[in-house]
């Protein structure tokens, strides 16, 4: 079985990262045969849609599973549709991680773990007034 996991370079030793649809690269192992892979996020910097972008991609190599800490529920939603179990961590090293997933010492989730990401979010500056523009801080992409 395939099992992909959020990375955050191509050691299986280093720690792994936390979010899903913006990773660098995932770690993606068949433990039966000792085979790892570092494979880059196709959708590190999409506009949006990253998770659902991911999904697609480690389901077309086969993964049958991941491992994250936080899924958003577009990514969620597609994970399910996929057919991929998704797992949760809060930290750990890719090799550890499979070992925990196979070993059967990791939650599943049931559900997505963070919020979606729809674009900026700003406060307006200034008043009715006083014909203010808003200036808020511009969203940083899906971190979910």
């Amino acid at each position: 079985m395939k099992i992909a996991v959020s990375a955050n370079s191509g050691d299986p030793e280093a720690p792994f990262s936390a979010r899903f649809g913006r990773c660098r690269c995932f770690m993606v192992a068949d433990p039966d045969l000792e085979d790892w892979q570092e494979v880059e996020n196709p959708a590190l910097d999409a506009q949006g849609g990253a998770g659902t972008q991911v999904v697609q991609h480690l389901a077309n190599l086969g993964v049958e599973a991941v491992v994250s800490g936080r899924y958003g529920p577009n990514a969620f939603e597609a994970l399910q549709a996929a057919g991929i179990g998704a797992y949760l961590a809060d930290s750990g090293s890719p090799r550890q991680l499979i070992a925990d997933c196979q070993a059967g010492r990791l939650t599943t989730a049931s559900g997505p773990t963070g919020r979606g990401f729809h674009g900026g979010q700003g406060k307006g500056w200034g008043g009715r007034s006083r014909g203010g523009r808003g200036q808020g801080r511009q969203g940083q992409g899906d971190q979910w």
